[in-house]
């Protein structure tokens, strides 16, 4: 061929290559800025709302009364109903050790402190299993499925070694109350409650019944108190339309990239492994050591778990789902890979896998947490021990991680004994037409000023996970506001919440309960911009 047959081939291919490069670069735009328009959510429709959306006089008056003076010891204003639940130390130390002492006075305690919601005639109270709550929340229209909200009321241990203020003194200093249980859970259980205190004081009568189930176990297996609620409510034959517990929350400057604070709902929760690795071999004296002992083998064992995780699996679960719907609220160029994941996965994934915060998102994590051997200096232990625990990504099983585990540590002298073990939850809803989530998503909307909304993975578990024969409807979202410097404070130390997040939590609730009464999924009005 000539030189200049050769230049002229050349031309053709680099215009084609420029004309393929401008399609994709038009295509991964235009889906960018159309998926965005996609996302904005229309008004609010559907029979039976009745002071779903408050005026400004009405939400002013609603954050007074919540604020207002009350006689103490009885009825309590809301900050101080809060801080007495913090008083409590309703400690969770195992499933075979509670402080139920703590747990029988907390019960006593929302008796005094919500009288309204005790002597209401629409509503029936039930103590379960000792120190569990049901409350049954009677609506005008039977035809309509019931839902339910779920809180717990036990914390996990704290001591004073390392706290500003003593964990279950409630002090407050600079807006903001300290205090085990602030965050996780009895703000959710004390907010529930006031918002329903409220609005009978209001003569508000529910179109839907609903449940509200306060826990007493939640942080040691939820087996004695939220299993005891499922099984009267399973015996009773309740259906529900959705369920509702503490999960993710509103996340301000958490995920890097994204220009405002965005609501995560939990639409699913990591399933949970624990495995205890054990090495059994003759003891002897240290002064003719063997080979390898069993400290040996099973560091070693350990060792390669640790350095060879499990699969990235984004893309997998709702994680791509959540990225792809907040694609509009990150800066660029990250929104045109966020709404284009067919493109960007494998980099995103790579990227995510980088912080231990966002790697736990793509897939299963390995983390031991115990290991036992040796009883003297000079003498080669009989055995050693080791704990792992595994949060099962959504899309892998139990078994999968097993096998997994067994061809990773390819020694037949370390015995795998699994504790305790559960599948990951299945995937709740998240469509235009799930009930349930509308509701969420209308009223995370009114009460945090528009904030996008997300579905997302609770890395950790709640009492939510029981409810699945009741439902298939299951999010886990604590209506609060957590900045990066918040999320250490949960089962960590200096848990606190801010008086203000309090008071929106009270009417995220307040208005959540109204806004059920929709006899039908809220709908939304479409751009006419669609892929």
């Amino acid at each position: 061929m000539s030189r200049s047959r050769w230049r002229c081939a050349g031309g053709a291919l680099l215009w084609l290559s420029l004309v393929g490069l401008g399609v994709l670069v038009s295509a991964l735009l235009i889906r960018t800025y159309t998926l965005q328009e996609r996302r904005r959510a229309g008004p609010w429709q559907g029979e039976g709302v009745r002071g779903a959306e408050l005026g400004e006089l009405e939400r002013g008056q609603l954050i007074e009364a919540l604020r207002g003076e009350m006689q103490r010891g009885e009825r309590g204003h809301l900050r101080e109903a809060l801080r007495g639940a913090i008083r409590i130390p309703t400690v969770s130390f195992s499933e075979e050790e509670q402080n139920t002492t703590a747990l029988a006075e907390f019960g006593e305690y929302i008796r005094k402190v919500f009288p309204g919601v005790f002597s209401s005639s629409l509503i029936q109270h039930e103590v379960v299993a000792g120190y569990s709550h049901l409350f049954t929340v009677r609506g005008s229209d039977p035809s309509l499925l019931p839902y339910m909200l779920l809180a717990h009321s036990d914390v996990v241990p704290a001591t004073s070694e390392g706290w500003d203020v003593p964990p279950f003194s409630a002090e407050e200093h600079n807006g903001y109350i300290y205090g085990r249980g602030t965050l996780d859970d009895k703000s959710c259980v004390i907010g529930i409650l006031q918002a329903l205190e409220f609005l009978l004081k209001r003569s508000y009568k529910p179109r839907r019944s609903f449940y509200v189930g306060i826990g007493h176990d939640e942080e040691v297996s939820g087996h004695k108190g939220a299993m005891k609620i499922v099984a009267k409510l399973q015996s009773q034959g309740v259906a529900l339309a959705f369920v509702l517990d503490e999960g993710l929350a509103v996340l301000d400057r958490v995920i890097q990239g994204v220009r405002r604070p965005i609501a995560l709902v939990g639409t699913t929760e990591k399933g949970s492994i624990t495995l205890k690795l054990t090495v059994n071999r003759a003891p002897g004296h240290s002064s003719m050591p063997p080979p390898e002992t069993s400290i040996g083998i099973l560091a070693a064992a350990v060792s390669r778990l640790e350095q060879n995780p499990m699969p990235n699996m984004f893309g997998a679960g709702p994680e791509g789902a959540m990225f792809e719907q907040l694609a509009g609220e990150f800066v660029f160029p990250l929104n045109v890979m966020m709404a284009n994941l067919w493109l960007f996965s494998p980099l995103i994934s790579r990227i995510l896998e980088l912080k231990s915060s966002s790697n736990a998102i793509v897939r299963t994590t390995t983390a031991l947490t115990l290991f036992n051997a040796g009883i003297k200096s000079n003498v080669i232990p009989p055995s050693a021990s080791a704990t792992v625990d595994f949060r099962l990504h959504p899309a892998q099983t139990v078994q999968e991680v097993l096998d997994i585990v067994r061809n990773t540590i390819r020694d037949d002298r370390v015995e795998l004994a699994v504790l305790k073990a559960f599948n990951p939850l299945p995937v709740s809803p998240y469509d235009e037409g799930n009930f349930g989530y509308q509701v969420l998503q209308r009223t995370i909307h009114a009460v945090f000023s528009d904030a996008p909304v997300a579905p997302g993975v609770c890395i950790g578990n709640t009492d939510s996970r029981h409810f699945v024969n009741l439902t298939n409807s299951i999010y886990r979202f604590t209506p609060v506001v957590l900045k990066p410097e918040d999320m250490s404070r949960i089962h960590g130390l200096n848990e606190r919440i801010a008086q203000e997040d309090f008071e929106r939590l009270v009417q995220f609730y307040y208005q959540l309960i109204q806004n059920s009464d929709a006899d039908k999924v809220p709908t939304s009005h479409r751009t006419a911009h669609e892929l």
